[in-house]
């Protein structure tokens, strides 16, 4: 029999549809959003890694399925007058990025847009000062810094080889560009001291050794030479297109890279003198106002300077009585350390590697297998004599966030002579350091949806924190390691680590003290004095690498502390609400359940600035 519905029943059908209808609509609305906002972020940071067709190369592995045609990329070429370009097309962007709705995303979305939100904010104030940066620091600039890259630029086909050849005829433009900015700095009265050009100087002639082209020693052309080899092994090329790429190769390192970076030397040259002294970013106008949005953007902690200094020194002062006490009385540990004997039993470096592999088992989550089931390779090279005195003492070439199969570890071994500092090293650069963390998180990203691009943005104080507290994490392995071969192991190792904090914290002071107190070179030698730990040499070596490279020491170390208070957080918000595998059952740096929970949620949260992760953190109380 046909019924018909009562009123009250249609009166809830009713309202059940128009529910369903709106629901429907919110959620196309929704959908619609996403969708924008999604190609939004694409664009934008794909236009990012655009800029510059060596960092594209580096970041991209397959051009093709990001729409892109390398061979029209170009490296980028300074205007005159184009300084402020930065600070306008941040605002752009901040007006577009504000005009999506985060209640209207999906959760991986929101999390991206509020990402991108900080990291603008964060940009924001830097280029509003934009003459204070200085792109050809003695220490990290481009000077130095391209002949690394160009070593190490993936000639996977013919076409790479194009690419490659092809960047080096555009080496002069760009390195003309940077002396036309060094020149506005000039006259804003903010070029480099005179010591500091003198080393980039020097560094242009050695780089680009005339001697070393000209014979064919020159490390561009050997390890360029070894790129082609591997393509005619893989059948990718044949023995007459190698040698004739190779001549091409030496003819434009000698007249083209060669005297572009001659070019620039003599630009640095009549340059001298016009610059300022080496001191800090305070003395100069704006200067403080520029170091504290700097060290914000480069350590990712949104604390103010008074919060930073009082965090810092109580971690000095926690440190230094602790190493005190495990020193006092205890001669047998002094002698130890004092010695030059080994520590560590004898390993090389790969077999380092798969050592703190296996020991971080338990503590640290699994890196996610891709689809095609790929194991994660690494290289470890030492860097060339020739780059020896311009390098850091390691450091780890960042995969294509579409293929992290091969990852690359440089080893400078005038700074790692010892055996503890190659392991710490290695676990800082390779597990559960940078190679662990940019891995984890792009295969991660890839399995939850999350776009790859994400990690063209560089939060700097997460990604260096995070390979500090892997190393610092490391010193436990190293002690169990070296039970068999020294008595006092445990000792030593934890005098090590204690002692690398207080370099690091009291280096990371020190840059708060030079840069917005205005400390000058005598109260640095008066401070390291004061306490026992440099002397007047290496103060001033200290003093002159704090005042060319401003932050880079708090975003080291200011960036392991905020994921210490992290760890506390997380520890106080898990032991009350967490299921009891996560919560910890001692202390919280040395439980494995504990660890492997906070481990997870970094990864999967990060990179990101601290700010942002204790709000995740906080969400997850379950009141």
């Amino acid at each position: 029999m046909k019924r018909f519905l009562s009123v009250r029943q249609w009166l809830i059908t009713l309202v059940l549809l128009t529910a369903l209808s709106a629901a429907t609509l919110l959620c196309y609305g929704n959908l619609h959003t996403d969708k924008e906002f999604e190609a939004f972020a694409e664009h934008f940071l794909l236009q990012e890694v655009r800029a510059n067709p060596i960092q594209f190369h580096y970041t991209i592995d397959d051009a093709a399925a990001w729409h892109t045609d390398e061979a029209s990329l170009s490296l980028p070429v300074y205007r005159a007058g184009s300084a402020a370009d930065d600070a306008y097309a941040l605002s752009l962007l901040a007006e577009q990025l504000h005009r999506f709705d985060p209640e209207k995303l999906s959760e991986n979305n929101r999390r991206l847009y509020e990402l991108l939100n900080s990291y603008t904010e964060a940009l924001r104030p830097v280029a509003a000062h934009p003459y204070f940066s200085e792109p050809l620091s003695p220490s990290s600039g481009a000077v130095a810094e391209l002949p690394v890259l160009l070593a190490e630029y993936r000639l996977d086909t013919a076409d790479d080889v194009s690419l490659y050849l092809n960047i080096l005829e555009q080496i002069p433009g760009y390195l003309d560009g940077l002396a036309v900015y060094e020149r506005e700095k000039a006259q804003a009265g903010l070029f480099m001291s005179d010591d500091a050009a003198g080393e980039v100087i020097r560094q242009c002639a050695a780089l680009m050794d005339r001697g070393e082209l000209e014979s064919g020693a020159h490390f561009l052309e050997a390890t360029f030479a070894d790129r082609l080899d591997q393509l005619v092994a893989q059948g990718a090329a044949t023995e007459s297109d190698a040698l004739a790429w190779q001549a091409e190769n030496d003819r434009l390192l000698s007249t083209v890279v060669a005297p572009a970076y001659d070019r620039l030397a003599d630009e640095l040259t009549l340059l001298a003198g016009s610059g300022r002294d080496s001191r800090g970013l305070v003395r100069y106008a704006g200067g403080r106002e520029y170091y504290r949005a700097l060290l914000r953007l480069q350590t990712g902690s949104s604390r103010d300077v008074v919060e930073i200094k009082r965090l810092l020194y109580s971690d000095l002062a926690a440190n230094y009585a602790a190493l005190r006490k495990l020193l006092q009385g205890n001669t047998a540990l002094q002698e130890a350390l004092a010695s030059d004997s080994a520590l560590l039993p004898e390993m090389p470096p790969a077999e380092i590697l798969n050592r703190l592999r296996a020991d971080m088992t338990g503590a640290y989550p699994s890196i996610p297998a891709d689809e095609a089931g790929n194991p994660i390779g690494c290289t470890v090279k030492y860097v060339d004599d020739s780059l020896e005195a311009y390098s850091a003492p390691a450091f780890y070439m960042t995969p294509p966030i579409d293929n992290a199969r091969d990852n690359t570890i440089y080893i400078n071994a005038r700074d790692t002579a010892d055996d503890i500092s190659l392991f710490t090293t290695l676990a800082h650069e390779g597990y559960p350091g940078h190679l662990y963390q940019t891995v984890y998180c792009q295969r991660y990203w890839t399995q939850t949806g999350v776009t790859p691009l994400r990690g063209v943005l560089y939060y700097g104080g997460f990604v260096e924190g995070w390979a500090l507290y892997a190393e610092l994490s490391s010193y436990r392995y190293a002690a169990r390691l070296a039970e068999g071969v020294h008595p006092d192991a445990a000792a030593c190792c934890a005098a090590c680590r204690l002692d690398r904090q207080i370099q690091l914290c009291l280096c990371s002071l020190l840059d708060i003290a030079v840069h917005y107190d205005g400390a000058d070179r005598e109260d640095v030698r008066r401070m390291l004095a004061s306490l026992g730990r440099a002397d007047t040499d290496t103060a001033d070596a200290i003093y002159d690498y704090i005042a060319q490279e401003p932050c880079n020491y708090p975003k080291y170390y200011l960036g392991y502390l905020e994921i210490m208070e992290l760890q506390k957080q997380a520890a106080d918000i898990w032991r009350d609400s967490a299921p009891t595998s996560a919560a910890p059952s001692g202390n919280p740096e040395t439980d494995p359940d504990f660890l492997y929970f906070f481990h997870s949620f970094l990864l999967e949260n990060g990179p990101a600035d601290f700010s942002t992760l204790s709000r995740i953190l906080s969400s997850e109380r379950k009141d």
